[in-house]
């Protein structure tokens, strides 16, 4: 697994966006006519969030965790294989899907 290069610092997570659906006709549009899913699944987290008393707060999303996001937050980075994760901020991600 590719994911393993990455370790999100701080109150950072990595998240793997969920693959585009079809269309509602069944079709397949290509990558630039449509729009990336909002959702993805967390891979990997920070430690958590260092207060100015030097606490940590851990996060509270953990790894397989469902997420939903914001269309323009976090960072997309790509792995060798050519697979694309999201680098969020824990305040990035609207909620958890259940």
């Amino acid at each position: 697994m590719s994911h393993k290069k990455f370790k999100p610092l701080g109150s950072r997570i990595l998240v793997k966006r969920s693959e585009a659906a079809l269309s509602k006709g069944g079709i397949l549009l290509p990558d630039s006519a449509q729009e990336k899913p909002k959702q993805g699944e967390v891979l990997a987290v920070g430690p958590g969030k260092t207060g100015k008393d030097g606490a940590v707060k851990p996060l509270e999303l953990k790894i397989g965790d469902r997420v939903l996001f914001g269309g323009f937050a976090g960072t997309e980075v790509k792995a060798d294989e050519d697979e694309e994760f999201l680098i969020l901020s824990e305040e990035d991600v609207l909620a958890v899907i259940e």
